[in-house]
């Protein structure tokens, strides 16, 4: 049974604090609220102890704290998990938005990331050199809860999941112990960290491989919500026979005020977003298909990776109310298509959509058993996202996604991407690690068996 921290000696919550390089931060103190805030304002959760942390010895000593109090646990980078799986009730929160720092190993094309930083932050040290990391699709995430959970983006196909560039880290484990993990150094941890979440420590600085990105071609092609069974069946086919040098993720959305031209605001529409890697020479060849299909408004031209991954970031600011579920889909069958058109006509709010990012490519080509991350061989990992800005329309974000979720559940391959998940409980977990959970399980016992790190998707050492 864990305890308050309220319960915790003043003495003791003193000799913590002078540990710290970083500051601790407590209810009574003026910037508590400030502090405690995360991407989801849907999230409300109230810790008794918030450490921000600065070195690595912030680290060992917040997880000491943290398990010698038998105090709840929750491990913060970028803050964006929609779940709200960085904060925790009472506990502790070991806040790593403090250690960040950009190494570009131009000589071999690596890149060491600290453990709290974000992803627009690594983009722009990558950028200068021409290289870029697989990361997701939206810059303001943080590096680590998005690495730990898999990482699906723009660069997918062509160089796989975040985990799959992923080198080697540092990380303090239960024990308060720092360790190095790689190919060759503790090994087991290292498979059980690329897609097993935060379960087995507190990951302070990731080395990733980086690849040759600089410019490309992207941008939006949108067609009216009428015709997303259509477009979806082509799509379904066009993606996966495409090279891998294409992507696209589709949705199904509400066009805003800005920057999209006057006819089309407030519609809802059936979109890809695309990203081309290759020559630009073969572009108009492998993207006329697409055209072929008279798209109501297409945009797609050479822009920096950059500006690809920073497109859709002024639309979702921190603070917004978002309700998530999700899962994986092996086909786009017509009762699947079907449920997207009813769902995509009736999207509740402004800001709240549907998409489909492909993992076929590069993803698709590493073993499931290669890493936690099981469905390798799903095309697609969906999300339904329910967005507004307004907390009284919480309740009406959350019944559409549920909805959406449960009349496509049937038709889905069973899991879903971790880093899409609300707190759904523990068969939902253990039907998105598949046959990969009980490997797990056996690393977790090894390394944190009294569950020490349980604010997550848990992995229960039972």
């Amino acid at each position: 049974m864990k305890i308050s921290a309220k319960d915790i000696a003043p003495n003791i919550i003193q000799v913590f604090k002078s540990q710290l390089k970083g500051k601790l931060i407590l209810p009574s103190d003026t910037n508590y609220n400030e502090t405690r805030e995360v991407y989801n304002a849907m999230i409300d959760k109230r810790p008794g102890v918030i450490a921000t942390c600065e070195n690595v010895d912030d680290v060992i000593a917040a997880v000491n704290f943290g398990r010698d109090n038998n105090l709840l646990v929750a491990i913060r980078g970028g803050g964006h998990n929609g779940a709200g799986l960085g904060l925790c009730n009472d506990g502790l929160v070991i806040d790593l938005s403090g250690i960040k720092y950009v190494e570009v190993d131009k000589l071999n094309n690596n890149v060491k990331v600290g453990g709290g930083n974000i992803w627009n932050e690594v983009d722009k040290a990558t950028h200068e050199f021409g290289l870029a990391i697989p990361s997701g699709m939206i810059s303001t995430t943080g590096v680590g809860g998005l690495t730990l959970g898999g990482g699906v983006g723009y660069l997918t196909r062509k160089y796989g999941l975040t985990i799959d560039n992923l080198l080697e880290a540092e990380m303090v484990l239960a024990d308060g112990s720092f360790v190095t993990v790689n190919a060759t150094k503790n090994t087991d941890l290292f498979w059980a960290i690329r897609g097993g979440g935060g379960n087995f420590g507190v990951v302070t600085s990731f080395t990733f491989q980086a690849h040759p990105v600089k410019m490309l071609l992207g941008g939006p092609t949108l067609w009216p919500i009428e015709r997303v069974e259509e477009i979806m069946a082509w799509y379904d086919k066009f993606i996966n026979e495409a090279p891998e040098d294409l992507n696209g993720f589709i949705t199904t959305m509400v066009i805003p005020e800005s920057p999209f031209p006057e006819h089309l605001h407030n519609k809802k529409f059936c979109g890809i977003v695309w990203c081309y890697l290759g020559d630009p020479e073969k572009f108009e060849a492998i993207f006329k298909p697409v055209l072929n299909l008279n798209p109501v408004f297409a945009h797609v031209g050479e822009m920096p990776y950059t500006a690809l991954q920073t497109m859709f970031d002024g639309f979702f600011p921190k603070g917004l109310q978002w309700y998530w579920r999700a899962d994986f889909f092996n086909e786009l069958g017509p009762e699947v298509r079907a449920q997207h058109l009813k769902f995509g006509s009736a999207i509740p709010t402004a800001l709240s959509q549907m998409h489909l990012y492909p993992i076929s490519g590069a993803a698709s080509r590493v073993g499931a058993e290669e890493t936690p991350w099981a469905y390798r061989d799903a095309k697609y990992a969906g999300v339904y996202l329910g967005v507004d800005p307004d907390p009284k329309n919480a309740i009406k974000i959350t019944e559409w996604c549920k909805s959406y979720y449960e009349a496509l559940h049937p038709y889905s391959a069973g899991g879903a991407y971790s880093n899409f998940m609300m707190e759904e409980g523990q068969d939902r977990i253990k039907a998105s690690y598949k046959h990969n959970y009980e490997r797990l399980v056996k690393i977790k016992k090894t390394y944190d068996p009294e569950n020490l790190f349980s604010v997550n998707q848990n992995i229960i050492p039972e």
